[in-house]
């Protein structure tokens, strides 16, 4: 990425307390007329901009003119925080009602503001809310983890048991035990040859989705054995996404309206530290 014309100090508002260069990872430095470029190491993530208490530096690829500026207020303290986070459940049981496609687009609006590594980002998603679409694509992935479960890993895996009455609840009892009746699926994409990158940032951006949800109204799950479908290159399901050439699936999403509440924090195994 070129360095030259990164930035623009504006002289009357700087008053050269270096904040910018010390939070940079060495694109900026301390120059006699304050901040300036000293080498090519910019990743575009807009530190400089928003740690300049006086707002005098700008940057060209993190404009200053699209930067919020943050209030203490809008902080929640550590218990609201806390409470916020545990009430997080995995979703498994949705209302039957369309979640509207612009609820959707604001959802994953919050998702692109996840970290990522070196701010590649690189995330993009196909939704899919159709409901034929849906049940095809819940009995193609129930045909590749019926197949699997014979011939492949998944045979082999600690979570083969699961995924066994997965099938079953599928095949016997008519319920859709794959994509669990959701109304919608968000499903992250990435560039091919960036799959690894990819996975991970998708990852961070739909945690960051999960955790949006709830003040949507919106309950989430994560979709494993769609995951494992997808990248395994399972052909009838690819065949029913239409993704782009370039385009792998990183990870998958279902998102609905809660069909229940949960009334308390559940608790989890004990945190396990060592500190050398």
């Amino acid at each position: 990425m070129a360095a030259e014309n990164l930035i623009q100090v504006n002289q009357e508002q700087c008053i050269k307390c270096g904040l910018c260069v010390k939070v940079c990872r060495g694109t900026l430095g301390m120059g006699g007329h304050g901040p300036e470029v000293v080498d090519d190491f910019c990743i575009a993530c807009g530190h400089c901009v928003a740690v300049c208490p006086n707002g005098a530096l700008d940057h060209r690829l993190a404009p200053l003119e699209k930067q919020v500026l943050i209030e203490k207020a809008s902080m929640p303290d550590a218990n609201t925080a806390v409470r916020f986070l545990r009430s997080r459940r995995s979703v498994r049981s949705f209302q039957k009602k369309r979640v509207p496609r612009e609820t959707i687009c604001e959802l994953l609006d919050i998702a692109r503001f996840a970290p990522t590594a070196c701010n590649s980002q690189g995330v993009s998603y196909l939704v899919v809310d159709d409901p034929a679409t849906l049940k095809a694509i819940a009995a193609a992935v129930a045909d590749w983890a019926e197949d699997d479960l014979r011939h492949g890993a998944l045979g082999k895996s600690p979570w083969s048991k699961n995924t066994v009455n997965t099938i079953r609840g599928y095949r016997e009892n008519g319920k859709d035990t794959i994509l669990r009746d959701a109304p919608c699926v968000i499903i992250a994409t990435a560039q091919k040859e960036r799959f690894a990158l990819g996975r991970d940032n998708t990852h961070f951006a739909l945690a960051y989705a999960q955790l949006y949800a709830p003040a949507l109204g919106l309950g989430t799950c994560w979709s494993g054995l769609f995951e494992y479908c997808a990248a395994a290159g399972y052909e009838p399901l690819l065949q029913l996404l239409q993704l782009p050439e370039n385009k792998s699936v990183t990870g998958a999403l279902l998102v609905g309206y809660l069909a229940y509440t949960f009334k308390r924090l559940v608790d989890r195994e004990p945190l396990q530290v060592s500190w050398q």
